[in-house]
C-alpha cells in the first residue's frame, strides 16, 4: 500500500513545517513541538527503538534542534532535507572515542528517550575522533516518503 504524491508532500509538511493538511491534521494550537530534534548513533536504533537506542555519546554529544519551519526543513514534493548543514559538538576530550556515526534519527526530545519520527543510514558515516572534524549531517541528507 501507498499515499498519494499530494498527502506524502502534505504529511512531511505537517511534521517538518507545522504546516495543517486541510480537514486532516492541524498543528496544536497550545504549546506545539516547534523543533525537532536530530540524534546521532552508531547502529541503526531500529523500528522499536528510541532517540537513546545506540546513540552517540562522547563527551560535548547533544542531539541538536532544528525549528518545524521552512528556514529548519525544506519540504520538495515527497522529500524533506535539512534547510542548513546540522553541525554536532566536536568532542571536548578523549572519551568513548573514536565512534562512528553510521545512522541519525530525527525525534521529539531533546535529551532523554524521544521518539523516532525518522530515522536512516548516514553515507558516508561519520568518524568522530578528537581531530577537530565537526561532525555534520548536510543539506544532501533527504529523507523520502513513499
Amino acid at each position: 500500500m501507498s499515499k498519494g504524491n499530494t498527502f506524502e508532500n502534505d504529511l512531511l509538511a505537517l511534521i517538518f513545517n507545522a504546516t495543517p493538511i486541510g480537514n486532516i491534521a492541524d498543528n496544536a494550537a497550545s504549546a506545539p513541538l516547534t523543533q525537532l530534534f536530530v540524534s546521532l548513533h552508531t547502529a541503526d536504533p531500529g523500528e522499536a527503538g528510541s532517540q537513546t537506542t545506540s546513540e552517540c555519546n562522547y563527551t560535548g554529544y547533544a542531539r541538536i534542534g532544528v525549528n518545524r519551519n521552512s528556514g529548519g526543513w525544506t519540504v520538495t514534493g515527497n522529500s524533506v532535507s535539512p534547510a542548513a548543514n546540522i553541525d554536532f559538538a566536536n568532542p571536548t576530550n578523549a572519551t568513548n572515542l573514536p565512534q562512528t556515526a553510521t545512522n541519525f534519527a530525527i525525534g521529539t526530545a531533546s535529551t532523554g528517550t524521544g521518539k523516532v519520527l525518522y530515522k536512516g543510514a548516514l553515507s558516508p558515516t561519520i568518524v568522530i575522533s578528537n581531530t577537530g572534524v565537526t561532525p555534520r549531517i548536510t543539506t544532501g541528507t533527504t529523507i523520502t516518503e513513499d
